[in-house]
């Protein structure tokens, strides 16, 4: 897996504001589009702010994200706020939500009546379903897009998911293997919150105002 720290520039992760998977309660997973509310756009747009008063009006900012309506749409509020050109962004694949398997697009009421709890407590990891995606292979696919960019030069902002990003920001940040899951997860952040990663070091630079869990 790879190592922290390796990259020159600084790198920005956000993840999506709030979408209508969201607000009804349902397991949201690797949903292509699933798009944003009222709230989720609001969320962009402070994102947009924030990340706006640090870098300024068309900072050098390479833009990526997830290939999912959401993060895209995330993007677009986000890139206009900073003066960049949205059909300039990249995107990846690798970037995308962990796989929900069966469970995907249910409402989490009903699969936790059949299964129990699907959220842990303690950490807010997302269970999916026996036939979903496990962590070590979001770790495997995230490492995998940082050693395909790791040549990138300068600063970039990439727009993704709640559970894909922890486990990003887990590999860039060296954070200790999470027993509970087999692979390195840093704390959860709410939807529309943006950090900062230089070096291996995380900073946040705007905590959202949406759901916590994934």
């Amino acid at each position: 897996m790879r190592q922290s720290g390796q990259r020159q520039g600084r790198d920005f992760i956000a993840r999506h504001g709030e979408t209508v998977f969201n607000a009804a309660r349902r397991l949201q997973g690797e949903a292509a589009h699933t798009p944003l509310t009222r709230a989720g756009f609001a969320q962009a747009d402070e994102m947009g702010a924030a990340l706006a008063a640090l870098l300024g009006q068309s900072p050098a900012l390479a833009l990526w994200a997830s290939p999912t309506g959401r993060a895209l749409q995330t993007l677009a509020v986000i890139a206009e706020h900073l003066a960049l050109d949205w059909h300039a962004a990249r995107t990846d694949a690798r970037l995308v939500e962990i796989g929900m398997g069966s469970w995907g697009g249910r409402y989490y009421s009903d699969v936790i009546a059949e299964v129990g709890p699907v959220v842990h407590p303690g950490t807010g990891l997302l269970t999916p379903a026996p036939d979903g995606e496990d962590y070590r292979s979001i770790a495997a696919r995230v490492s995998g897009w940082l050693a395909d960019t790791e040549d990138d030069p300068g600063d970039r902002l990439t727009i993704m998911h709640g559970i894909s990003s922890r486990v990003l920001r887990g590999v860039m940040t060296g954070a200790a293997v999470d027993p509970l899951v087999e692979a390195p997860v840093a704390a959860g952040l709410p939807q529309g919150s943006v950090v900062m990663i230089e070096r291996g070091v995380e900073t946040v630079v705007h905590r959202g105002s949406g759901y916590a869990p994934a």
